[in-house]
């Protein structure tokens, strides 16, 4: 999917177990950041992803070894007005919303840079693996705009305090720091962030593939709803789980290694 600036690589890597995407922000040389353009094509690879049954689940990615995503495109964001800053945002938008709703697990391999509405696609992921040369802020209050859209999520996994330090102030933290914040689920080295986004998939591709769509699934309404509403829900989950086959099979194979 060619753009202005970035491309937008998608890879399927599939065997019995089902497909796993590989999408890949593809601008190295402006450490990967994304133009009005890139958002659109980034939500059309996950907006057509979200149509695939066989997908297992999804690893976003940044190319070579700079950044994730670095941010979006200041050279386009100082052309606008309110009226374009309203459309501009609106089409990132639209790209924190195709990634949040994939309904497989997605993954972002951190290798580098991720500032801005990088850091606000990462947030997006379910799980998120970073090399220890990371990079993480919320700069936007130095160039004379809010931080806001996915954003909001950062209070749920961070706190309000160290919220309103990236957000406030403007100042990256390091992959160690995001680690000890929970921005982060794993901090490895270079040489070991591919082993550990693999071990994920690996779970991953074990585990039962209409169970894990129902666990994010629901995982989405504990997000929305109250605690006894989402308490309903997972009742109501839990027993749409024996709509099909699925669980006595995987049961039963449990049971027989077991045995053994």
């Amino acid at each position: 999917m060619g753009m202005a600036g970035a491309d937008i690589d998608v890879v399927l890597k599939g065997g019995s177990s089902g497909r796993v995407a590989w999408i890949t922000v593809q601008n190295p040389a402006r450490l990967n950041i994304l133009d009005s353009n890139g958002f659109d094509a980034l939500s059309e690879a996950f907006e057509s992803l979200s149509k695939d049954d066989d997908l297992r689940l999804a690893v976003l990615t940044g190319d070579g070894d700079k950044a994730f995503i670095g941010g979006a495109d200041i050279r386009e964001m100082v052309t606008l007005d309110p009226a374009l800053a309203r459309t501009f945002i609106t089409r990132l938008c639209r790209t924190t919303t195709s990634i949040r709703a994939l309904p497989v697990p997605v993954i972002a391999r951190i290798d580098g840079y991720t500032l801005g509405a990088g850091l606000e696609i990462a947030v997006c992921c379910d799980l998120r693996a970073a090399s220890d040369r990371s990079t993480f802020g919320m700069p936007e209050v130095r160039v004379g705009i809010p931080s806001v859209i996915e954003a909001v999520l950062l209070p749920r996994l961070i706190g309000w305090g160290r919220t309103c330090e990236l957000a406030l102030t403007g100042e990256t933290v390091s992959a160690e720091e995001a680690l000890e914040w929970g921005l982060i689920e794993r901090l490895t080295t270079v040489e070991t962030l591919d082993s550990t986004i693999e071990r994920w998939i690996d779970a991953v591709l074990r585990s039962g593939p209409r169970a894990i769509r129902l666990q994010k699934s629901l995982m989405k309404t504990w997000e929305l709803e109250p605690i006894d509403k989402s308490i309903r829900a997972s009742i109501e989950t839990f027993a749409n789980a024996f709509d099909s086959d699925e669980p006595s099979r995987l049961m039963q194979t449990f049971m027989d290694r077991r045995r053994r």
